[in-house]
């Protein structure tokens, strides 16, 4: 069973002992509260003053936000949800498939073998940006899949720019400072079959984005928790928004003016859940640090300057097992 799809076997009565999280860190049967006060930035509206402020604020207090009025399409978000639907009720050996240079299909996390508690969750990610290197290596099946994500990326790239050229002007940065770090983009799509059993399960650990930003869709089923004044919260699912969330890069680059969020995903007893993360990042090689015009005398750098490649390697896994973004913290001694 466990070298398996989750989606091929997750029928069952109970969960599979090595699928159950200790107690510290599963999510319990006490229910989370959902937070309504999670900001909505209205992407359409106002002046950009205003919506620097708004996005700014809401960085500060809650380190993620809701976007409506973002400019993509219904129809692209709906064709999007139905083919990722699509894919995941593909047959398991049509689904694995996938080009493997570039692109995977896990179950849990890509080190399953490894993991020492499984994820509830099948995962299917690959590069999304720039366009034309990356759509060789996704998967052919459904037919329309390539065509249909394309569309999609295409938009999450435009909305992505204008999120990031807002927070640059909000941190006293030059126009495009962000934008210009933004050359990769990651696709994930999960897929959370229904658990016999959520109390005792998890989609995702508690972690933090590597990314700058993750522009998240998660449909109308609540999944989604993060960490507020060292209690977790639940995120409302709003239906044709996107949550957006800010990743570890931006706080390095911000000097902590920003931080990034601490997050999980929860299963749901009664119906699969499904949710759509495109992670933008910088290129592999480029350096990150601090930006200059953030660092003084009295705002030294906290940050060492560390290539984007290594930091990922260093910080994969979830968990114990993730390495903190302290360690790029300089020491004070």
């Amino acid at each position: 069973m466990d070298d398996k799809q989750t989606s091929s076997w997750f029928k069952v009565q109970n969960v599979p002992e090595s699928y159950i999280f200790a107690e510290e860190d599963r999510p319990g049967s006490l229910p989370i509260p959902i937070c309504h006060a999670i900001p909505v930035i209205d992407l359409g509206k106002s002046t950009s003053t205003e919506k620097v402020e708004e996005i700014m604020k809401a960085c500060r207090e809650f380190r993620l936000f809701h976007v409506t009025d973002h400019g993509v399409p219904e129809p692209v978000i709906r064709d999007t949800v139905r083919v990722f639907q699509d894919f995941f009720e593909l047959p398991e050996d049509v689904r694995v498939k996938t080009p493997s240079e570039g692109g995977c299909l896990y179950t849990s996390s890509r080190h399953f073998a490894k993991d020492g508690v499984h994820l509830w969750r099948d995962c299917l990610k690959h590069p999304c940006h720039p366009l034309e290197q990356c759509i060789r290596y996704w998967p052919e099946k459904p037919t329309e899949y390539r065509d249909v994500i394309a569309k999609y990326i295409g938009e999450i790239r435009k909305m992505s720019l204008k999120i990031l050229e807002l927070i640059s002007k909000g941190l006293g940065l030059q126009a495009g400072y962000l934008g210009e770090l933004s050359e990769v983009q990651i696709l994930t799509a999960n897929n959370y079959p229904a658990c016999p059993d959520p109390s005792s399960t998890l989609g995702l650990l508690r972690h933090c984005d590597p990314s700058l930003i993750t522009i998240l869709y998660q449909g109308d089923i609540r999944g989604l928790q993060i960490v507020k004044d060292g209690q977790w919260i639940g995120v409302e699912a709003l239906p044709n928004a996107f949550v957006v969330i800010l990743g570890n890069q931006l706080e390095i680059i911000s000097n902590g003016k920003l931080r990034s969020n601490e997050h999980r995903a929860v299963t749901n007893p009664n119906v699969a859940r499904r949710s759509i993360a495109t992670l933008v990042n910088p290129s592999p090689n480029c350096v990150v640090k601090p930006a200059e015009v953030l660092v003084d005398d009295l705002n030294p750098s906290l940050y060492e300057p560390t290539l984007y490649r290594d930091f990922v390697l260093q910080s994969r896994g979830f968990g114990a097992f993730t390495q903190s973004i302290q360690s790029y913290i300089k020491s004070e001694s």
